[in-house]
């Protein structure tokens, strides 16, 4: 009988220690996660303000953000429904709506300060628009993907640059003449730029016909280099469609869809298809990559990159399309630490979310094509522990 007593006084003991253990661990756990925080922000229902003259906005491919925080967008004026536009019709069919210019400039309240675009003398405006950069010297740069008639080929294979009054500047590359994705005269479907301030070069994501970042002089115009996935020399020949279970492709699927350098010289490539970013020095060697929402088929998962405003850019902010949220990396790792946002047509969800930027406040501007056809805004509220990996529409805190 004594024996007994003790085994079962020996195994409540156990329990007792065990479950002890256990809500430590959970202590533990707890105090970790609330130590790891992540930047908060909540969507701008009122933002912007409604566009004057009964414009409206078709599939909005690109947003960037100036010195001053103004902030630009460029959508495609000939992707609407006929009903959206019956009062361009000839006769007009109905009171609303037109189509509105194709660049656009909001300032920081959402009041629309400027507006230009189109096909002009001395450039080839893109027969289907796509991205937007204002570089640090004001000037504002537009891309292209538009396939020729037969759709076989793409018409887009150049670049424009212009003032913010919409002056033209420059063009690199011509309709119609891309030769590949080792051309050094023409781009094939560029998708989205950027402009290296300490050596005015320009990097391109090229993108929905070639499978390279390419790199020209901003002010001329000259090729300086290119390269493809892993820093290898581009290759044209079709991968066939993604497969998660593959081992990794080592070259681009169509589009390479952002080229974004961040403060330390390291450019973040989005590998649209692929489901990845790539991260490159500036010659094109390689250095790392991360998979993100790696079972993604379709339009893939890595659509375009932000970065936080601190002087180290912590954090990467990164918009999927096809998954319809923001995702928030750390920049040094590449780990997902949050997302927000989900598929629907109210404030702070999304319908193929699609171009991202940020202004010197932290806050998050992006942009949706196809049927989204519009821009939001997401106000920073600063750093917050992060309590879910998927936290779903962001909406404002009641006061």
């Amino acid at each position: 009988m004594k024996r007994n007593f003790y085994m079962g006084a020996i195994f409540l003991a156990l329990l007792a220690a065990l479950a002890a253990g256990s809500v430590m661990l959970e202590k533990k756990a707890a105090t970790r996660a609330a130590e790891v925080e992540a930047p908060r922000f909540e969507v701008d229902p009122l933002w912007p303000k409604p566009l004057p003259s009964h414009w409206v906005q078709g599939m909005s491919v690109g947003v960037s953000v100036d010195s001053q925080d103004h902030i630009w967008i460029v959508h495609r004026t000939n992707t609407f429904e006929p009903m959206e536009i019956y009062a361009s019709a000839q006769p007009p069919k109905a009171e609303c709506c037109v189509p509105a210019p194709p660049v656009l400039e909001f300032d920081e309240d959402g009041n629309l300060i400027g507006h230009w675009g189109g096909p002009g003398p001395g450039y080839d405006w893109p027969d289907s628009n796509h991205g937007i950069t204002v570089d640090y010297k004001g000037n504002v740069w537009i891309g292209g993907n538009g396939r020729g008639k037969d759709r076989a080929h793409f018409h887009d294979n150049q670049i424009l640059k212009f003032t913010q009054e919409g002056k033209f500047l420059m063009q690199i590359g011509h309709p119609m003449m891309s030769q590949g994705s080792n051309d050094t005269e023409n781009l094939k479907g560029p998708a989205k730029m950027f402009v290296d301030k300490a050596t005015d070069e320009l990097y391109v994501a090229d993108g929905y016909g070639n499978h390279r970042v390419a790199v020209y002089d901003a002010e001329t115009g000259k090729y300086k280099r290119h390269w493809g996935a892993y820093g290898h020399k581009p290759d044209d020949t079709d991968l066939g469609p993604y497969n998660p279970d593959a081992p990794p492709a080592q070259q681009f699927r169509n589009p390479v869809h952002c080229a974004e350098l961040a403060n330390d010289g390291l450019l973040y490539v989005c590998d649209r298809p692929n489901d990845r970013i790539q991260v490159f020095k500036k010659d094109g060697t390689f250095v790392k990559e991360a998979f993100i929402a790696k079972r993604t088929l379709g339009d893939g998962s890595a659509w375009d990159i932000a970065f936080s405003k601190d002087p180290q850019q912590k954090y990467i902010f990164l918009a999927d399309g096809s998954n319809e949220k923001i995702y928030i990396l750390l920049r040094d790792t590449l780990e997902i630490l949050t997302s927000f946002g989900d598929g629907g047509r109210q404030p702070g969800q999304f319908y193929a979310v699609h171009s991202i930027a940020t202004d010197s406040k932290g806050n998050i501007f992006t942009t949706e094509t196809y049927r989204g056809q519009r821009v939001q805004k997401f106000v920073y509220k600063g750093m917050a522990p992060v309590t879910k990996k998927d936290q779903g529409v962001v909406w404002p805190t009641s006061k």
